[in-house]
């Protein structure tokens, strides 16, 4: 039997962080769901949007690998018989510019189409079309340079375009949010100022595509308190090693962890976030941030679009606490695409 060649797209065209964490998922993913049935390649692009196409990622194979224009990759992704891509970038080039060459390209591929990851990049968008079906969004504003916040605090600072909660201050008084509006346009042109939700709890809930039915996934919940800690922060995410790489940070059973699928909130969560898929046009799986407030009703943060099947990552994390192995689930993806 024929192996499938999947080529794994890899790296940022914006920044050395976003290259980091996407080698670092995709150096798990490679070694997750290496199988017979599967011939992987790799392309590896720089934030100079050079193209690589290394034997692994580690850095001396990706140091010796010759450099090629987008050009020279187009001819030789074209001589290569590629079946499949699994998108593995996450800056906004790679979700939208990128997965769009290979759709000029006819080449298929695992996840969300460009428009829909624009969208879902974009935390202002994305809330308007959820409200708009029917799901609890915080009020919010969407600020520029030189615009004055009029949501009375406590308040949640956050770029419209940033992930891993760069730039979110959570404002307490009026006084604060010259600070807090500095620090969040250090990342973006637009800010979102949004009413704060008051805990309750913080959850994620991950949805996949089978057999063209949606199937919610098992919710992670996150380490958040009322007092110490309101709101995650970039720490919460990712560390940086002494040796300069990158380490997960929420994978610990400790900042996060798998809820019972006995809790009544699962089925209530998981129904919002179906909605949520439906209503961006989300095809494969989707990924949502949920706030639960005191009364247990379930208020929509931002869609996180992405995965790279690497197993530290959150819907394969899902996956497996309901039973399905990171290996089932790419080949379930593969099967919808």
């Amino acid at each position: 039997m024929r192996s499938l060649r999947i080529l794994h797209l890899v790296g940022s065209a914006e920044n050395d962080f976003y290259c980091d964490l996407s080698r670092l998922y995709a150096q798990d993913c490679l070694t997750a769901t290496a199988d017979p049935c599967y011939d992987f390649l790799i392309a590896y692009i720089t934030p100079d949007r050079n193209w690589r196409f290394p034997a692994s990622l580690s850095l001396e194979d990706i140091a010796v690998a010759k450099p090629m224009t987008l050009f020279e990759a187009i001819e030789f992704i074209t001589a290569q018989n590629i079946h499949l891509v699994l998108p593995q970038m996450f800056c906004l080039p790679g979700m939208t510019y990128y997965r769009g060459l290979f759709d000029l390209l006819k080449i298929p591929y695992i996840g969300n189409t460009p428009d829909v990851m624009a969208i879902a990049a974009h935390k202002a968008r994305t809330k308007a079309i959820v409200a708009a079906a029917g799901v609890k969004v915080p009020r919010g504003e969407l600020l520029r340079q030189g615009d004055v916040p009029t949501i009375l605090p406590p308040a949640v600072v956050k770029p419209t375009t940033s992930d891993n909660s760069l730039g979110v201050v959570l404002v307490k008084d009026v006084s604060e949010y010259d600070a807090a509006l500095k620090k969040a346009f250090e990342y973006d042109s637009e800010v979102i100022v949004e009413e704060f939700i008051e805990l309750g709890r913080e959850v994620r809930c991950g949805i996949i595509v089978k057999d063209g039915e949606l199937v919610g996934l098992p919710l992670e919940e996150y380490l958040v308190d009322s007092e110490k800690k309101p709101i995650r922060n970039h720490a919460d995410k990712l560390q940086l090693t002494d040796d300069g790489n990158l380490l997960f940070a929420a994978k610990d059973n400790i900042k996060s962890w798998i809820v019972d699928p006995n809790d009544p909130l699962t089925e209530k969560v998981q129904q919002v976030a179906k909605k949520c898929h439906q209503a961006l046009g989300c095809r494969h799986y989707s990924l949502f941030d949920f706030r639960i407030d005191p009364n247990g009703e379930p208020w929509f943060l931002e869609a996180g679009l992405y995965c790279s099947f690497a197993t530290k990552s959150v819907i394969p994390c899902m996956a497996k606490a309901a039973g399905i192995p990171v290996k089932e689930l790419l080949k379930t993806a593969i099967d919808e695409t």
